[in-house]
């Protein structure tokens, strides 16, 4: 039997307030395309969570999010900074670069999956002709596909940086409650007042079940995205299935207090795993856990069924979500620690 405890943050059920929101809509006839009570609720949320006026929508899954937000900021001739682990270059099979009807994906360096200032001004520099795609947007991942998380003052530090050359700021939040939850921080701290214009807010990873939002801060930037929605297949007819949970997580505070116990759970198998004789490769700021095993530790993995990733950040990837419970790690631990026995 294959084990799934610890593969991803998305192998996890609905959590119950989802579930629960969702079972609530889920009677009679309704408003169709957004139009229903629950999604103004949601976006209302949003704003009262972020503590400013912004503009909400709400598409399937993080690739539409991410993909829709870079288009509304880049013309096919600019180019995108990210660092070189991002989603959105890795993991996306080219959607950004798709939908932008070709803009390019530029690739930055920095320890821990967070880029470097000193990167964003090498990218922008090193050509400044007619024949090089002008850098138009700065792509942030928070938290990082490696785990860590942005600080404040890190973030203003970057969109400063980009600023000063034109350039719009993207985040990909699909672990962006992970991050606010482990800063302790507002989520605007960390999003609009460092200088964030776009965050694609993952739901995912956090207990929802198929709905990402995209929150543009600067509404001027969020003209006619809903046709790009509509054109993309990402406007759901039946709306109130993707907003209804987000409606009740915002309102009652759960998507942070879900985020809260994955971070607590990886913070909890970073020390069971080092205990077992695993050496961490990145700090565990998140939910996420990378730890380099021995050959015999790694063969006991894969004899217990349980499925972990080898190829994201050189080394081998825990992942808790809000299901992962002490017991979990206690029966990894216990089979990392009679390896080769």
């Amino acid at each position: 039997m294959t084990r799934y405890e610890f593969a991803s943050d998305n192998t996890s059920a609905l959590c119950p307030e989802a579930r629960d929101a969702l079972v609530a809509v889920d009677d009679g006839f309704v408003a169709s395309y957004g139009d229903d009570p629950w999604t103004a609720e949601a976006a209302d949320a949003m704003r009262t969570a972020f503590e400013t006026d912004c503009d909400v929508y709400f598409v399937f899954n993080g690739t539409a999010a991410n993909s829709l937000a870079l288009a509304s900021l880049c013309q096919p001739y600019h180019s995108v900074i990210c660092h070189e682990s991002a989603h959105i270059e890795t993991d996306e099979c080219g959607a950004p670069e798709f939908f932008s009807s070709g803009s390019k994906v530029l690739l930055a360096a920095g320890a821990d999956a967070q880029i470097d200032p000193a990167e964003v001004h090498r990218l922008v520099t090193r050509r400044t002709d007619i024949h090089y795609p002008k850098p138009k947007a700065l792509s942030l991942t928070q938290a990082t596909e490696l785990g860590t998380v942005y600080r404040p003052d890190a973030i203003a530090a970057l969109t400063e940086a980009a600023r000063e050359r034109d350039m719009r700021i993207h985040m990909d939040g699909a672990r962006f409650a992970n991050a606010v939850a482990s800063l302790g921080c507002a989520p605007g701290d960390i999003s609009w007042r460092a200088g964030v214009d776009v965050l694609c807010l993952g739901g995912t990873k956090n207990g929802i079940g198929t709905a990402e939002a995209v929150i543009f801060f600067d509404r001027s930037l969020s003209a006619e995205f809903a046709y790009r929605c509509k054109q993309a297949g990402q406007l759901a007819s039946k709306m109130r299935y993707l907003s209804a949970p987000w409606a009740r997580m915002l309102g009652d505070g759960s998507w942070l207090r879900r985020a809260g116990h994955a971070n607590a759970m990886a913070a909890l198998l970073a020390d069971e795993l080092v205990a077992a004789g695993a050496t961490l490769v990145h700090p565990v700021e998140a939910n996420a856990v990378f730890a380099d095993l021995d050959a015999a530790q790694h063969d006991a993995l894969v004899r217990g069924g349980w499925k972990v990733y080898d190829f994201i950040g050189g080394a081998t990837r825990f992942m808790c979500s809000w299901q992962t419970t002490e017991e979990h790690i206690g029966e990894l631990a216990d089979c990392l620690r009679h390896a080769g026995g």
